[in-house]
This record gives structure tokens, sequence and C-alpha cells, in this order.
């Protein structure tokens, strides 16, 4: 299997519902870098997994639509604990739909999979992985 990841980040607000949350219940920032991998079984016509360029730009594109926003007051996360694990999800969808919809490229229909990985700090991230 190939892989070719591209990175970016994103800055949210949100606050979580539960007390397994503890003080993250209220209200709080985070940052994340975010890692998207494009996965395939064998190299494109061009001997490529994906176009580097056009991967970073759609990826910067999805956490775009993300960042600088509180998603407490989004309507599409609403009653959604945006985990960490939840937001690499709907980065990984996402991604996914542009990849259908062509937006990397006809090569790029012959993907494989995509995972995702938040990093919220050195020390602690989450990922999801989904087929195309």
């Amino acid at each position: 299997m190939f892989s070719v990841t591209v990175r970016d980040h994103m800055m949210i607000a949100h606050s979580f519902r539960g007390e397994v949350f503890g003080p993250a219940q209220r209200l709080h920032g985070a940052t994340y870098v975010v890692d998207a991998t494009f996965r395939r079984e064998t190299l494109d016509a061009d001997n490529i997994v994906v176009d580097i360029g056009r991967a970073s730009e759609e990826l910067h594109a999805v956490v775009a639509e993300l960042s600088y926003r509180n998603l407490d007051d989004e309507s599409e996360f609403a009653g959604v604990n945006t985990s960490t694990e939840a937001l690499a999800q709907v980065v990984a969808d996402r991604l996914a739909e542009r990849v259908h919809a062509g937006a990397l490229g006809d090569g790029a229909r012959g993907l494989a999979g995509i995972a995702v990985t938040l990093h919220e700090s050195h020390i602690a991230w989450a990922s999801y992985e989904r087929p195309l």
C-alpha cells in the first residue's frame, strides 16, 4: 500500500457534555495539527498516489470551513460532542466527498482510503480511517 500525507492546522472553540470531560465541559479552544493520509494499492498513470498540491489545497479548504469557529454555535454539530475523534471523521468524510466529486483529479478516483489524524499536542492525537 502506498500513501501520501499532507498537513494543515485548525483552531476551534467548543465544549463537551458529560462528566467524563471534567473541566472541558466549559467552552475552551483547541488547536489541531491535521494530517490527511491518502492510500492506494498501486500508483496511478503518473506514478503517484495523489497530486500533493491538490491534496494540500483540499485539506486546507476543509479545515478552513471549521477554523475560527465556535462549533457549539454550528447547527451541523448541535447535540454532538465534537471530540478529536469525531472531528477527525468529519474531516475525512469531507475529503472523501471532494475525492468523489473529482476535486483531487481523475487519478484520485483510484484511492483506496483516507486516514485523518488530529494532533491535540505532541503527546495526544486521534485518527479516523475510512475506505473510498
